[in-house]
């Protein structure tokens, strides 16, 4: 019988083809990829040890993940993502972009986990009491309070731009022990939106 045919039903066996070939990465393992990159970067916050500070890595567990969350979801679903912050409620919000004028009020995210069914974490409620936002900026500007993720993941400068953002920065803070605040700066990258951490505020 020749080489390579299969004794019982006669069909040609493969001989490994493709075992050469390149091949490319999967949305699965990008996704696994930016899965670990926000687990690596909650590793770098910061050890705290007071209720104040119990509270404040909370916040910043919560918020680097769901920032995770986000890049993910953009990656997965192939459609833009945002995380739209509101210092002055210290709350913020996960978004689908749908079309160039999003309105978060009625484009944010579905969330089993969340009491209204909305994406939308607020601080001043349950584990968060006592710590706030009190800055989101991002790309260079003071005012501009959202994130903006892209099909790939990349942050970019609004929902509606092709144009790499340059990253930014979200400030907690929260009463620490003998009246001390504590400053954390969660920092997102340009190009890649890698998360990080570090205490004090950000310039």
């Amino acid at each position: 019988m020749p080489a390579g045919i299969d004794r019982v039903n006669g069909r040609e066996r493969g001989r490994g083809s493709g075992r050469g070939a390149l091949r490319a990465f999967t949305l699965l393992e990008l996704i696994v990829v930016i899965a670990i990159l926000g687990v690596a970067s909650m590793l770098l916050i910061p050890s705290m040890d007071s209720v104040g500070s119990m509270r404040v890595q909370t916040a910043i567990r919560t918020i680097v993940s769901d920032i995770t969350f986000a890049q993910a979801d953009a990656i997965a679903f192939q459609q833009r993502r945002q995380v739209v912050f509101e210092p002055a409620s210290s709350s913020y919000r996960l978004v689908q972009v749908v079309g160039p004028r999003t309105n978060p009020a009625f484009t944010t995210m579905y969330s089993a986990t969340h009491p209204s069914g909305q994406y939308v974490v607020q601080l001043s409620a349950g584990d968060f009491h006592g710590a706030r936002i009190t800055r989101a900026a991002f790309n260079g500007n003071d005012s501009n309070h959202t994130l903006t993720f892209d099909e790939l993941g990349t942050p970019v400068l609004d929902a509606t731009s092709d144009q790499p953002g340059t990253g930014g920065v979200i400030v907690i803070e929260a009463p620490g022990a003998g009246g001390q605040r504590q400053v954390y700066t969660i920092r997102i990258d340009a190009f890649t939106g890698r998360v990080s951490v570090r205490e004090g505020a950000s310039p």
